[in-house]
């Protein structure tokens, strides 16, 4: 399956980026009007997101997902099946 040229992507999903980047920015507001946050964890990792976001190339999606994603623990418990 060929992917979509740039354009084409850019066309197809446009109105939904922005659309998503005007609801950020709304929460965003929100939280300032709030009186801003400056130690929450949740907080700075949001911030850091809009940061990868910044980055050319691929990859992003990635770079964000592993931001908000727990580091990996061998010592994690299997999931036992339900009987």
């Amino acid at each position: 399956m060929q992917p979509l040229s740039a354009q084409s992507a850019l066309d197809a999903y446009f109105l939904e980026a922005r659309s998503k980047l005007l609801d950020l920015a709304g929460i965003f507001d929100r939280i300032d009007r709030g009186g801003g946050l400056t130690n929450d964890p949740r907080h700075q990792r949001l911030i850091a997101a809009l940061e990868l976001l910044k980055a050319n190339g691929p990859g992003r999606a990635a770079a964000v997902q592993e931001l908000f994603s727990l580091a990996y623990d061998p010592n994690w418990a299997v999931p036992k099946p339900k009987t």
